[in-house]
Parts: structure tokens; C-alpha cells; sequence
């Protein structure tokens, strides 16, 4: 069983600068995917980033291209999300999730196990 935690949310005022982390544990195979979701009350989840460990491939959601980064640490089993040029619309709770298999998209339905959140809101 894959436990996820996230952590790095926060309050911060627009064009500032966020890094939420999510640390990977109990999984037995050597890389995953993990990616990122965010949801806004009344809102569909939605896409941000994922990552394949294994062989660094990364894909974006449009909306976060050139603003948002997703990295990996193998050694620490983490994943992180660095996301500067903060807008109020990237307000949200964001989720981590994680997947044997990296397909490169974000379809939430990919993804088996998920994390329990951390707020990000963004003030104009």
C-alpha cells in the first residue's frame, strides 16, 4: 500500500513562490508515477504535473506551463512542486497521487493512490 503525504501549503499574495513536497512510502517497485492535482470548492479536480521517476518525463497542465516545476529526489522518495507566478486562480487544495505506470497525462482516474491535501491560497 502506497501512503502519500504532502506537505509546503500555505497563504502567500500573488507572483510569489510555493514548494509543496509529497513523500512516497510502502511501495515495493523501484519508480512510479506521482503527480500533482489541485481542486477549488465547486470545482472538478484538476491536472497540474506528473512525473514518471523513473526516467524524469514530465508533462504539464497548460494552464501551469512555464510557472510550475515538478522534480524528484529518488533517495528521499519525494516528489516536489515548485510553483512561482502564483495567481489567485491557482487557489486551491492540491493533491498528490501516485501510479505504477507513467501515461503522461493527467487523468486522475490513472492514479490509485492519493494523498490527503494541502491547502495553497493565493490573495490578490
Amino acid at each position: 500500500q502506497v501512503q502519500l503525504v504532502e506537505s509546503g501549503g500555505g497563504s502567500v499574495q500573488a507572483g510569489g513562490s510555493l514548494r509543496l513536497s509529497c513523500a512516497a512510502s510502502g511501495y515495493t517497485y523501484r519508480y512510479i508515477s506521482m503527480g500533482w492535482f489541485r481542486q477549488a470548492p465547486g470545482s472538478d479536480r484538476e491536472g497540474v504535473a506528473v512525473i514518471n521517476t523513473g526516467g524524469g518525463s514530465t508533462y504539464y497542465a497548460d494552464s501551469v506551463k512555464g510557472r510550475f516545476t515538478i522534480s524528484q529526489d529518488n533517495a528521499e522518495n519525494t516528489v516536489y512542486l515548485q510553483m512561482n507566478s502564483l495567481k489567485p486562480e491557482d487557489s486551491a487544495m492540491y493533491y498528490c497521487a501516485a501510479n505504477r505506470w507513467y501515461r503522461g497525462r493527467l487523468t486522475a482516474s490513472d492514479f490509485n493512490y492519493w494523498g490527503q491535501g494541502t491547502q495553497v491560497t493565493v490573495s490578490s
